[in-house]
């Protein structure tokens, strides 16, 4: 949901985020810029931009960007390739945003939540591999009570076969 009450669907093999009205009549589509590729998850902020992350497996490129309010355009990035350094992700998958727009973004085969600035420069690891059991696979954060709320999960034989939620003052 968006601060209008308007329901965001991410549309991965698609490249699309579709708005939906609460009573599920589509409002707009957008097709996302190019170099946005397997897109996961995407966030409206208070100006209408959207922050998302993308990338799958196979992909070269793994990174959370802020895109202008159309989706055509990326306005800035964090990550590149799929490597576990501190600067960048391994299939970032979910993300939750702050009343600030810090973005906490769950980093699946590196096993971690990462956080970054408004400006999507990295601040801190905030779980990391040590915390959890599995992979991280959603995040869904309490503003009010600063709690962080993570899906972590097990991928084994190549399917999703258990999980738990693990929750971490923020």
């Amino acid at each position: 949901m968006n601060a209008a009450h308007k329901v965001l669907v991410t549309c991965r093999d698609v490249r699309k985020i579709k708005e939906f009205s609460t009573h599920v009549y589509l409002l707009r589509e957008l097709t996302l810029a190019s170099d946005v590729i397997n897109p996961w998850h995407a966030i409206q902020t208070r100006n209408g931009e959207f922050i998302m992350c993308h990338g799958r497996y196979g992909d070269a490129v793994h990174r959370v960007c802020k895109m202008s309010a159309d989706g055509r355009d990326v306005i800035k990035s964090h990550g590149g390739q799929r490597v576990s350094d501190i600067g960048q992700s391994y299939r970032p998958v979910h993300l939750a945003v702050d009343d600030n727009e810090f973005v906490f973004v769950a980093d699946v085969y590196n096993g971690r939540v990462t956080l970054l600035s408004s400006r999507l420069d990295y601040v801190s690891q905030v779980v990391s591999r040590d915390d959890l059991k599995w992979k991280p696979l959603r995040l869904c954060l309490d503003i009010h009570r600063r709690r962080l709320y993570v899906a972590d999960n097990e991928f084994k034989d190549g399917e999703w076969t258990r999980g738990r939620v693990v929750v971490f003052s923020v």
